[in-house]
């Protein structure tokens, strides 16, 4: 690679991936000399809460597993309003600590 061909934030990128790890939480990339700060702070991130609901119409699909939400299905409702079956929000959150559509907040 030369800096002539590729801006420095691909070279940054590449260095990331090869001489750092991708957090098991956040799934984000980390340089190794940050690693442990990283996932203290990563797992220590409180989860977010949701409350469970049954939907009473039909309201779009999950982004989770893009199915659609129907009257009926329990459902989270995430404090940015976001709504997902519950289930696929149980399963998400085993994995990330984050609303799938908003994971900075």
């Amino acid at each position: 690679f030369t800096s002539l061909h590729h801006p420095p934030l691909i070279h940054y990128c590449y260095f990331l991936h090869f001489s750092g790890f991708k957090c098991p939480v956040c799934s984000k990339y980390v340089s190794s000399d940050e690693m442990d700060l990283h996932l203290v702070l990563c797992l220590t991130k409180p989860r977010v809460t949701y409350n469970e609901d049954v939907l009473s119409k039909d309201a779009g699909e999950c982004a989770i597993c893009l199915e659609e939400l129907q009257q009926g299905d329990t459902i989270a409702r995430l404090p940015c309003l976001c709504i997902y079956h519950k289930g696929c929000i149980d399963e998400w959150f085993e994995v990330n600590r984050s609303c799938p559509e908003h994971p900075s907040d």
